[in-house]
């Protein structure tokens, strides 16, 4: 860059980029928490097919997306307003919203068999008893919806409780019991690992 000043030598190419280039589905996670000027340049692209290069000269400081090139992006509801998107680059998505599981029995499985999955990954041969995993699941679920299973009204948290963070508590969970417990795992466990998920928007949240 400094010897030979904009060049497709120095360019370090981002993933938007390569994604173009190659003709592969890009992934955007948080689309509403990007400034304005940087969800702007996304128009040209998704709706030319246009990455435009001002620093390059001649045909280079212009790429055209390949067959295949998209973009999913992904955005927190509860993100709303944080960096709305303008109503120009709405119109260039298609909206899917995801919901989370109103079923406890089936979140349950869920997320059984995704912690089943990650203690595999890690070599720990220990799981969360049903019960246990039960109970985890059915405070999440309270916990989001604001109101026991009894139909007891709780105070709305700041988090967002997903599913994957009951599968990021449960595992916690079992690998601190593992490792610092004998391989003892109790409830005491699911509490402390669930602080840090309820808290992590707002530290009000504790006392709720």
């Amino acid at each position: 860059m400094l010897s030979e000043g904009p060049s497709e030598k120095s360019l370090v190419p981002a993933p938007i980029y390569e994604g173009m280039k190659s003709g592969k589905i890009v992934r955007f996670e948080e689309l509403s928490r990007c400034p304005g000027e940087i969800q702007d340049t996304l128009l040209s692209i998704l709706s030319d097919r246009v990455l435009h290069i001002p620093e390059l000269n001649g045909e280079e400081n212009v790429l055209f997306a390949k067959q295949g090139f998209n973009i999913i992006a992904t955005s927190n509801t509860r993100d709303r307003g944080t960096n709305e998107m303008s109503s120009a680059l709405k119109r260039r998505f298609n909206f899917e919203t995801v919901r989370p599981i109103s079923s406890i029995s089936e979140e349950q499985v869920l997320v059984e068999r995704e912690m089943e999955r990650l203690l595999k990954q890690a070599n720990v041969p220990a799981k969360l008893p049903q019960d246990l995993t039960e109970i985890l699941v059915t405070c999440f679920h309270e916990l989001r919806n604001s109101k026991t299973i009894s139909g007891k009204a709780l105070e709305p948290l700041s988090s967002t409780l997903s599913t994957a963070e009951a599968v990021s508590v449960g595992f916690s969970a079992v690998l601190h019991a593992y490792y610092y417990d004998e391989g003892k795992i109790n409830a005491g466990h699911i509490v402390s690992n669930m602080l840090g998920s309820g808290v992590k928007d707002s530290v009000e949240d504790l006392k709720k």
